[in-house]
Formats: structure tokens, sequence, C-alpha cells
């Protein structure tokens, strides 16, 4: 029986699985942070150490008996960040075939029927990468989101926010309830404590408040409203300079939809699938609903010289537990 070992490094947390070559679960792992622009590469190589010994101990299968990783790791965005995380992986022992890739593409390859397609994250913050059909050609956005003017993820929603409560404050624009409800947010005692405060940076206000603008917009409040098409309107950009990087515009493609901004549902999506449909017809936009580790598990499948199959994404899917289940 072969085995194939998929990592996914994150922010917050690191996953690690191993699968058969039928697409079942045998084991998982799990670690902290190992974004390495957080934890530096030490601190890469612990969380990877940790959560791959978890996922072969299930088994109690060796590195040597992996035909084949995936690795999607956050904080491999630039081509001069390769070299040390190949390093760094290298420091495992794996034997097999490897392929790192930016964190948000395995979500690409378990999300797709295919494999490939173009996947847009929209959670804290917004990313999106491509994968072309035969795997040799990304596409993809900077991922500095407002600093390199990429919109929009929740704090780049809530920052939106703010501007238009300041502007509302100033009467460049009509009253709206959305500082009622940042004024309730931050217990501030009305909106020149709350205008001061956020604009000397005092008073710091996160993605966490995302969700007020949704319910704001969904009460009928036109400017909250104005706000979430705003936000649908800059996610479909990202998506359209990717699909434009990989000449995706006149072929029937997936868009795979991660993060949780995307739970608002038809008033965010309305307006990305406007401004995707506009240049690129044929996307069709699905959920991610499956782990991108699981993606991480294929790509290393890949490697080993076995293609994407449907049928065994499908298993992969069904098999998988929660690791709180």
């Amino acid at each position: 029986m072969a085995y194939f070992l998929g990592v996914d490094v994150g922010g917050t947390k690191t996953h690690a699985v191993v699968i058969d070559d039928d697409g079942r679960l045998c084991g998982f792992g799990r670690a902290g942070a190992g974004n390495p622009e957080d934890v530096g590469l030490d601190g890469l190589h612990a969380v990877l150490v940790e959560a791959v010994t978890g996922a072969l101990a299930e088994r109690s299968l060796g590195l040597e008996e992996i035909s084949g990783a995936g690795f999607g790791i956050a904080g491999y965005d630039w081509p001069h960040d390769l070299a040390p995380i190949t390093a760094t992986v290298a420091r495992l022992g794996l034997a097999c075939p490897v392929r790192i890739v930016n964190d948000a593409v395995p979500g690409i390859v378990v999300g797709t029927r295919e494999g490939w397609g173009v996947g847009l994250v929209a959670g804290t913050g917004c990313n999106c990468w491509g994968w072309d059909r035969e795997h040799r050609r990304e596409g993809r956005v900077t991922g500095n989101g407002t600093w390199m003017g990429e919109h929009a993820g929740a704090g780049e929603l809530v920052h939106r926010a703010m501007q238009l409560v300041g502007r509302a404050w100033t009467r460049r624009i009509d009253p709206t309830a959305l500082t009622d409800a940042f004024v309730a947010h931050t217990g501030s005692a009305g909106v020149d404590e709350l205008v001061a405060g956020y604009a000397t940076h005092r008073l710091r206000i996160g993605a966490e408040a995302a969700s007020l603008v949704f319910d704001i917009a969904a009460a009928g409040d036109p400017t909250a409203q104005g706000l979430i098409e705003w936000a649908g309107r800059e996610l479909g950009e990202l998506a359209n300079a990717v699909i434009r990087q990989l000449g995706f515009e006149d072929l029937e493609f997936e868009i795979v939809m991660t993060g949780g901004m995307f739970g608002a549902g038809e008033p965010l999506i309305a307006g990305l699938r406007r401004t995707v449909h506009a240049l690129a017809p044929g996307a069709r936009f699905v959920p991610l609903n499956a782990p991108p580790v699981l993606g991480s598990a294929l790509i290393g499948r890949e490697m080993a010289g076995r293609p994407l199959d449907d049928a065994v994404r499908s298993a992969l899917i069904a098999s998988y537990r929660s690791p709180d289940q």
C-alpha cells in the first residue's frame, strides 16, 4: 500500500494528514502556528515535526513509507522564500518527491472537480491564487491586503466601514446606521469619541466587527448595503487578475470560495459573480467543503505519479474526520 502526506501550515495552526492510494484518511496530526514570517524557520520546522509525527503515528508509519508529499505553507509568497522553506522541509528526512505551494493552492485542488481553477480567500484578510490544468503555471495577487490595494477580507471591510462612519461624521455622506452600531460595539460615549479614538489609533476595531456590517446591511441601511456590494466587486477584481494571468477568460472553470466572509451569502457573492462573469462567463462558484490539508495530500499523491481523480478526491472528503470528533 502506498501512502501520501499532506501538510497545511497556517498562521494559527498546522495540520498534517496521511492518505492511502484509494483516498482513505489514515492519520491526522496537528500543531500550532507555522508561518515562518511569524515563527521563523526553526519554528516552522518544530510544527512540521509535531504535526507529521502525529499523522504517521496512527498507523505506526515511518517517513520511508511515504511515496509523495505536498505542503501548503503560509508565508511562501515570493520566489526568494522557496529555498529556505525547502531546506526546512528537507530537515524532516522525507525520501519521496515533495511539492511546496502557497497555502491558498491546496483548496483549489480539493475544492474543484478537476483539481485546477481559482482559489479566492476572504477571511480575516483576502488572497487569490490560481493553478492551470497541468499544475505548471500559477496566478496570484500579492496577498498584502490594503497595503497593496487588495480588498476585501473582514479586516479591510471593517476599515472601509469606519472610513464611511468618518465621512458621515464630517457630512461628506448621509448618516448611516453603521455609526450607532460601531459606537455600541466599542462602548464609546458617542460618535465623537468613536471617530477620535479610531483616527488617533487609541481605539482598535478588528475583523471581528465585520458581522456588524452585514447585520446593518440586512436591516436596510443603504451605506452598509453599498459597502457589501463594494466588497463583492473588490473580491471579483482579485479573481479577475488571476484569470487574466492564466488566460482563463474563455474557459469553463471553478472558483473555490474559502473563508468566513462568504458566510454572508448572496449579498456578497452577487457583486463577486457579476464582476467575474463580465470577464469570464464560464466561471462557476463553489464553496470549499473540505479542509485544505486534504488538497495538500492530493498534491503529494500527484507527486508520486498518480493523476488527480475526482473519485479519489470524493472518497477522501467522505473519509475525513474532524480532529475534534
